[in-house]
């Protein structure tokens, strides 16, 4: 399993989040919604810290992981993070 962050959804996470280095971003698997890998479940973000994360890659000072426990919502997909720049936010790619 990967995960990545174009520069410009990193940008946007920092202008969103108000986040400054040392700070981190998680993504996890949020009850409810609506998703193409899991079927009743969305994906939350949040300024977490770490516990025990299974991925994370680093972004011009912050840190983007997964949660150890938020394997099972990703189905072995990989996770790649993009900017929509039409509606201005984050686009979420799951790709095998």
């Amino acid at each position: 399993m990967n995960l990545t962050i174009s520069d410009e959804a990193a940008a946007w996470y920092v202008n969103e989040m108000n986040l400054k280095n040392g700070d981190t971003v998680r993504f996890f698997a949020r009850y409810g919604g609506c998703s193409t890998v899991q079927s009743g479940f969305s994906l939350g973000v949040t300024s977490d810290k770490p516990i025990n994360p299974a991925i994370s890659t680093e972004k011009n000072g912050i840190m983007y992981f997964i949660e150890e426990n938020d394997v099972w919502y990703f189905d072995g997909n990989d996770l790649s993070v993009t900017l929509n720049e039409k509606f201005e936010e984050p686009e979420y790619h799951y790709e095998k």
